[in-house]
């Protein structure tokens, strides 16, 4: 069913994001209104109480590209059952996206690479466009995907595959570690705490760590569903 998936074509990665500013408070004038407009329409949307303020649901605002900022994106690869794994983080948003820009652009760029993540076509791919966009940073062709349709998306994504059709269907990155017997990568710090790690206790290095063992847990679950071995522990590399 997934022969035509060439393994050692593929960029496995993870993006770990946070809001702008520490604060609500901390947002300029113009940033604050776009703020309490986006609000509004959370409220509405997702039926949120009269007592959720914009300064409230602001420890939010990491999830949306034009009120979040990256800080940490973690690449592996595998090359005869050995994965290789790299992570480019800083407080420094711009370095961040230049240098995986740089490194998708001189080793990932052919017809045939493919990158893949969990939830990467709704969330990990768009979100690192949009940013590279507000940072003047040219996109690179593989990831450049305006004016393609959905089914023209080349890249893979473990979520989708696990969907097999059932659009409706989520499933966490957790889940599918837990039921594929996969060591969980959620063994210390969960994405809804990467905010506080960040801003509150200055720890970009446990950030890394976790966004680490995500990149590895979607490859190993990438195997798993095409009935590839799992890397062993005595074979992951990190530069």
């Amino acid at each position: 069913m997934y022969s035509h998936i060439k393994i050692e074509k593929i960029l496995f990665l993870d993006i770990e994001t946070v809001p702008q500013q520490i604060n609500y408070e901390s947002l300029n004038d113009d940033m604050k209104r776009m703020w309490d407009m986006k609000v509004q329409n959370l409220v509405r949307y997702e039926n949120h109480g009269e007592t959720n303020s914009p300064s409230e649901l602001y420890a939010r605002a990491g999830i949306y590209a034009e009120f979040g900022k990256i800080i940490c994106i973690s690449v592996g690869y595998i090359r005869d059952n050995v994965f290789r794994i790299k992570s480019f983080y800083s407080d420094d948003e711009k370095e961040i996206l230049i240098n995986f820009a740089g490194l998708v652009n001189e080793h990932f760029s052919s017809i045939e690479h493919r990158l893949c993540g969990h939830n990467l076509k709704e969330f990990d791919l768009p979100y690192i466009c949009r940013r590279m966009l507000i940072n003047d940073i040219k996109i690179p062709h593989i990831m450049n995907l305006s004016g393609k349709k959905p089914w023209e998306n080349p890249h893979l994504d473990t979520l989708e595959l696990w969907k097999f059709g059932d659009y409706k269907h989520f499933i966490s990155l957790e889940l599918m570690a837990t039921i594929f017997n996969i060591n969980s990568p959620k063994n210390d710090i969960k994405g809804k705490d990467v905010r506080d790690v960040y801003w509150k206790n200055n720890d970009l290095k446990r950030i890394v760590d976790y966004c680490e063992k995500d990149t590895l847990t979607v490859a190993q679950i990438l195997l798993k569903i095409t009935g590839n071995q799992l890397i062993k522990e005595e074979n992951i590399i990190k530069k």
